[in-house]
C-alpha cells in the first residue's frame, strides 16, 4: 500500500535556508575531500607499496600489465605483420661490425637503426640486446668541453668512444658476443616521418589537431585521445617490432633477449619489460624512480600512471633479473625509496639477488662508463656469456656519418612524411582496433565472454575502480516531519580520500521496500525544485516506498569546490597535452563513477543490514536512477556493480563520448570511442536489468549483448526521456 506524502516539506525541519534544497553541511563548513588539492603531476611522489603476499602481487601485476597495454593503445595487440627488414652497409671495427637497418613496424612506417654484431661470433646463436637510446638520439655526441669534463670526473675513460656513449655500449656488447640493436626514437636521426618537434617539443595545438580533415586526424587531437593514440604508444609499438626484428635474426638466440636504455630509453625499457615476456634480462637506467616520471611527450600517455609509477612498473619485470643505477637526478632517493621495495618484492617472489641498484650519486643524469660497466657485468652474468669479471669497455674509432646514416641514394628516405603520414598511422591503428574489437561483438555465450575480456578489461582500466570495501558513513543527524525522514551524512573512503555529502529520504510510516540511488548532472539538488521542495519524481519514489539516496559527487553541489563546479581538473602546464594531466589523474567522469561506486557500496551494506533485521522473505533491493548528463558515469558504475544493482534506469539523451570538445571537456574520457562508446558500457551491464531512456533506437551492441546473455527481457528502452509511472513501477519491481 502506498503512503501518501505531501510534496511540500517543512523546510525548518530540513535545516535549510528558505528557498533552497536541503544541505548536508552548514554552508560555512568546508569539505575534507583530499581531491580538493591540486592534481598530481609528473614531478610528484610515486611510492611503490609492496603487496602483502605473492597472490596479491600477481593480481596487481595483471592489472598493471593491462593498464600499460590499454594506455599505450595496444589492447588488443595489433596484428604484427611482416616487417620486411633491410640490412646493408657493413662497417668493421676491432671486435665488432655495424650494419644499417630499416624495416616496417606498420605499413608505410619505418624503424631505422644500427645492428652491432661480434666480429668473431660464437658457434651457437648469440644473446640479443635491444638498446632504445633515449633523448639526444643514437648519434648524440658530447662536445669537446663535455668529454673533457667527463674524463676529468671519471664518467668516461676514452675520448673517442666516450664522445658517442650510446654507440659505445652497443659496440662493447658486440665485443662481448652479443648482437645489439639500437633503433631510432621518433624524430631522431633517420626516423624522419614524424618530426622531432611533434614527437618531443609539441606545445601549442596545430590546426590539424583542432579540425580533423576527411583524410583523418593526427596525434594530440581529440580523435586521437578518444582512441588512445599517442607518440608514446607508437614508440612502444616500434620497440616491440624492433624486438621482433632482433629475435628473428638467425644468429640470435630468441631465448636470450635483453633490453637496456637510458633516460627516455630507460622508460621504453621499463614498458617493454612489463608487457613482453620475451625479455629475459633488463637494465633500465635513469628512469626507475619515485620522483619525476618522464617529462617528454614520448614518455606520457593517458591512463598510464594512475595510482602507480615507474618503480612499480619496473617491478612487473620480476622475477626476471633487473638492474639500474641511482644518480644525482630524480633517481637520487632510489637507495632508500624505491630500491628497498624492489628488493622486498623480488625476495617475496624468490629472486632477491636478481635485482640491483648501484648508487652513483657523484654523477648527474647519465649512462656513462661506470653505469655501462655495471650493465656489462649484469648482462655477462644473466645472459650467461661466460666472460671473465670485470668486463672492461674498450675504445674504438668513431663511426662516420656515412657509416651510420641509413638513408642513401640506394635506399632513399620515405616520401610519406609529416601530417599525411601522421594521419595514415592513426588510421592504421584505428582500423586495427576496430577490426579486432568488432570481431568480438557478442552473438552467443562464447563471444560474450570474449567481449567482456576485450571491452570489459579496457573499460575497467579506464575507470579503474571497483567496489570500495572501506566505506564509512558519518551521520550528521536525522529529522522527521509530515511522514518524511531525512538523514544527512558523509560517505568516506580512506583509500580514495573522498568525502561525499549524502541525503537519504524515506517514509517514516513504513519500512522501505527498496533503495534508489539517484545521480544527476547537478547532484542532489536535481531532486528538488527552485523553492527547495521535493520534485514530483522524488515525491513519487517516496510514495512508492523507496528510500532515496541523493549524493553530491565530485564537483557537484556542496562537494566542496564551487569555483570549479563541473570542470576538469588540469595540471598547470603550459604544454597542451591531455596526458600531462590524465596519465596521473582520473578524469572527472572516472572520479564520479568511483564516487557512485562508493555510494553503491554503502547502499548495499545498508540494504543487507536492513534485510537481516527484517522478517524472513522481506524483499529489498538497491536500484539506480540516472538523470540529466549523468549517463557517462552511471553506465560504467552500473556495469561494474553488476548484480549489486537490481535495476537501473539511465536517461542517456543519446549522449556519446565522441561528441566531447576535447580533453578539457568535463565529459572527456580517453579511449572511450575505441572501446565502443556508451553503447559498449550499456552492453557490459548484461544480463542485469536495464532501462535506457532518450535513445532514438536501442544501440545494436547493447541489444546484441543482452541477446547473447539470453537476457533480452531484462533490457528496455524508449525514445522518451520522461520517467513515467510504468518506468518507476519497473524500477521498483512493483
Amino acid at each position: 500500500m502506498r503512503i501518501k506524502i505531501a510534496v511540500v516539506f517543512g523546510l525548518a525541519v530540513l535545516t535549510t535556508v528558505c528557498g533552497e534544497a536541503p544541505r548536508v553541511r552548514p554552508s560555512d563548513e568546508s569539505s575534507n575531500d583530499l581531491r580538493l588539492g591540486p592534481p598530481k603531476t609528473l614531478n610528484d611522489h610515486f611510492p611503490f607499496v609492496v603487496p602483502d603476499d605473492v597472490a596479491q602481487w600477481h593480481q596487481r601485476a595483471e592489472l598493471l600489465r593491462n593498464r600499460v597495454l590499454v594506455a599505450t593503445g595496444l589492447w588488443p595487440m595489433p596484428e604484427r605483420g611482416e616487417i620486411k627488414p633491410v640490412i646493408f652497409g657493413k662497417s668493421e671495427r676491432e671486435g665488432f661490425t655495424v650494419e644499417k637497418v630499416f624495416f616496417e613496424s606498420l605499413p608505410g612506417h619505418y624503424v631505422t637503426g644500427l645492428l652491432f654484431r661480434p666480429s668473431d661470433p660464437p658457434n651457437a646463436p648469440s644473446a640479443g640486446v635491444l638498446c632504445p637510446h633515449g633523448h639526444g638520439g643514437r648519434m648524440q655526441r658530447l662536445t669537446d668541453a663535455e668529454i673533457e669534463a667527463q674524463l676529468a670526473q671519471g664518467g668516461e675513460h676514452f675520448r673517442e668512444s666516450g664522445q658517442t656513449p650510446k654507440l659505445a655500449r652497443c659496440a662493447q656488447l658486440a665485443r662481448m658476443g652479443c648482437v645489439s640493436f639500437i633503433f631510432d626514437m621518433l624524430g631522431y636521426a633517420d626516423s624522419i616521418q614524424i618530426p622531432f618537434e611533434v614527437a618531443h617539443r609539441h606545445k601549442d595545438p596545430r590546426p590539424e589537431e583542432l579540425e580533423p580533415s576527411e583524410a583523418g586526424w593526427v596525434f594530440f587531437s581529440r580523435e586521437a585521445d578518444l582512441r588512445l593514440q599517442s607518440i608514446m604508444g607508437l614508440q612502444t609499438w616500434n620497440a616491440i617490432r624492433a624486438l621482433d626484428f632482433l629475435a628473428s635474426l638467425p644468429d640470435v638466440d630468441p631465448d636470450r633477449l635483453a633490453v637496456t636504455g637510458g633516460s627516455g630509453g630507460g622508460t621504453q625499457s621499463i614498458l617493454l619489460g612489463a608487457i613482453d615476456d620475451r625479455i629475459k634480462v633488463s637494465f633500465p637506467n635513469g628512469m626507475v624512480s619515485t620522483a619525476m616520471q618522464g617529462g617528454c611527450y614520448c614518455e606520457n600517455c593517458n591512463l598510464l600512471r594512475i595510482d602507480t609509477g615507474n618503480v612499480e612498473l619496473a617491478a612487473l619485470f620480476a622475477p626476471r633479473p633487473q638492474a639500474m643505477t641511482a644518480a644525482d637526478d630524480w633517481t637520487r632517493d632510489m637507495m632508500t625509496d624505491g630500491y628497498p621495495q624492489l628488493k622486498w618484492l623480488y625476495a617475496m617472489v624468490g629472486n632477491e639477488k636478481d635485482v640491483y641498484c648501484r648508487p652513483m650519486l657523484n654523477f648527474k643524469h647519465n649512462y656513462n662508463y661506470i653505469a655501462r660497466a655495471t650493465m656489462y657485468q649484469w648482462m655477462n652474468r644473466h645472459l650467461e656469456l661466460g666472460l671473465d669479471d670485470p668486463v672492461i669497455e674498450q675504445n674504438f674509432v668513431p663511426l662516420t656519418e656515412s657509416e651510420t646514416s641509413v638513408w642513401d641514394e640506394e635506399h632513399p628516405q620515405p616520401k610519406n612524411v609529416g601530417i599525411d603520414h601522421e594521419r595514415a598511422v592513426c588510421r592504421w591503428f584505428d582500423e586495427q582496433a576496430r577490426g579486432l574489437l568488432n570481431a568480438r561483438i557478442p552473438v552467443d555465450e562464447e563471444t560474450l565472454r570474449a567481449f567482456h575480456e576485450s571491452h570489459g578489461t579496457a573499460w575497467q582500466i579506464v575507470f579503474d575502480q571497483g567496489l570500495p570495501n572501506d566505506v564509512q558513513h558519518v551521520s550528521l543527524g536525522t529529522e522527521t516531519r509530515d511522514g518524511i525522514r531525512l538523514s544527512r551524512g558523509l560517505l568516506m573512503s580512506h583509500r580514495r580520500g573522498c568525502e561525499l555529502p549524502l541525503l537519504t529520504l524515506q517514509s517514516s510510516r513504513t519500512e522501505p521496500t527498496s533503495t534508489v540511488i539517484w545521480t544527476a548532472g547537478e547532484g542532489k539538488d536535481a531532486a528538488f525544485d527552485d523553492g527547495g521542495n521535493p520534485s514530483e519524481l522524488l515525491a513519487d519514489l517516496l510514495e512508492r516506498g523507496a528510500a532515496v539516496m541523493l549524493p553530491d559527487l565530485m564537483r557537484q553541489g556542496e562537494w566542496g569546490d564551487q569555483s570549479n563546479e563541473g570542470r576538469q581538473r588540469l595540471v598547470d602546464d603550459e604544454r597542451s597535452y591531455s596526458a600531462f594531466t590524465f596519465a596521473y589523474n582520473r578524469t572527472l567522469v572516472a572520479e564520479r563513477c568511483a564516487d557512485l561506486m562508493t555510494v553503491i557500496a554503502h547502499a548495499v551494506k545498508s540494504d543487507a543490514q536492513a534485510r537481516d533485521a527484517a522478517v524472513p522473505g522481506d524483499k529489498r533491493s538497491v536500484n539506480l536512477l540516472a538523470t540529466g548528463p549523468s549517463a557517462s558515469w552511471a553506465a560504467p558504475a552500473a556495469a561494474l556493480a553488476g548484480p549489486l544493482i537490481n535495476r537501473a534506469i539511465l536517461v542517456t539523451d543519446h549522449f556519446r563520448f565522441a561528441d566531447v570538445d576535447g580533453y578539457k571537456d568535463p565529459q572527456f574520457v580517453p579511449g572511450a570511442v575505441k572501446y565502443g562508446d556508451l553503447p559498449a558500457l550499456l552492453a557490459l551491464r548484461a544480463p542485469h536489468a536495464l532501462m535506457v531512456l532518450g535513445e532514438p533506437t536501442l544501440p545494436e551492441l547493447t541489444a546484441a549483448a543482452y541477446a547473447a546473455a539470453s537476457a533480452s527481457p531484462n533490457l528496455r528502452s524508449s525514445e522518451s526521456r520522461d520517467i513515467k509511472d510504468s518506468a518507476l513501477a519497473w524500477l521498483l519491481d512493483e
